[in-house]
């Protein structure tokens, strides 16, 4: 997978980028700090520049966001509740409170869309519950952009300081994703533990 993304960014540049990032949105496995992070080194030998590699990735990112928000606008609640109810759901353990519960949560916290950019697979998947909550997509389109501009930055910044060992980030993000899951889990399990008690 690294190979074949190194290729095509040699290959088109920065066209190259804002595609592999557009699908990297739609497919989380595809990791965007490979794109970025070879970004970034991209800039101290080739002719691309940190604001090419950064509007590129950043367009190719929202792009693919929107495409995710269509899809969370056309799954709907009632859809994802009927899901629930039916064999797939019960298979999976899905319950409708938790849906009622998700959707509650991001009503009162939809401004969050930006943070949630900057965290690895979570920035690709906050655009389905947007869409499915039916956030104003002038809104979304906005927080979205910010949020991916802080991440493509830091991460095609970092790349470009390591240089030879961009190859290195990737570990590195993924120590910090498991991080801020144990962390997560930890407030989650504390939130349960209360409401439990109550």
């Amino acid at each position: 997978m690294q190979d074949f993304i190194i290729e095509v960014m040699n290959q088109y540049g920065a066209i190259g980028i804002a595609i592999l990032i557009a699908v990297e949105n739609i497919f989380p496995p595809i990791p965007s700090e490979v794109i970025l992070s070879f970004g970034g080194f991209m800039t101290t030998y080739t002719s691309l520049s940190m604001i090419e590699v950064v509007t590129a990735s950043t367009i190719g990112s929202v792009v693919g966001a929107i495409m995710l928000y269509g899809f969370g606008r056309i799954l709907n609640k009632d859809r994802l509740i009927r899901i629930c109810e039916g064999k797939f759901g019960r298979a999976m353990h899905l319950k409708t409170e938790d849906i009622e519960n998700s959707e509650r949560w991001f009503s009162k916290n939809e401004n969050a869309v930006w943070f949630c950019r900057c965290i690895p697979i979570v920035r690709s998947l906050i655009s389905v519950p947007a869409g499915m909550n039916k956030m104003k997509l002038s809104k979304f389109i906005v927080l979205t952009t910010i949020g991916t501009l802080i991440w493509n930055i830091l991460i095609t910044g970092i790349g470009k300081i390591a240089g030879n060992s961009w190859n290195l980030i990737d570990g590195i993000i993924t120590k910090y994703t498991i991080g801020l899951i144990i962390i997560g889990a930890f407030i989650f399990l504390l939130m349960s533990l209360k409401k439990w008690k109550r």
